[in-house]
């Protein structure tokens, strides 16, 4: 029988999924350099570009548990 997920897995698990999501964005950006013929020097910058628009990205689409903790107590506005 399986047990509960513990806190530990559970952080480790993001955190793997969150790294994944940002090589993923890094990738991607500098395999489109490599579509267009561009050099290494373009291929290293735009995965570097990539990667922090990745990391913009996950801080955005993957919210601490803490910071949804905090909101779901807080008031959205009125009830129609």
């Amino acid at each position: 029988m399986v047990g509960p997920v513990s806190d530990e897995e559970r952080n480790s698990f993001a955190a793997k999924l969150k790294l994944g999501f940002v090589l993923l964005v890094a990738l991607s950006a500098g395999l489109i350099t490599l579509q267009a013929d561009a050099g290494p020097v373009a291929f290293v910058g735009a995965s570097v570009a990539g990667g922090l628009v990745g990391v913009v990205l996950v801080w955005i689409a993957f919210p601490d548990r803490e910071e949804l903790a905090d909101s779901e107590g807080v008031d959205d506005g009125p009830d129609w």
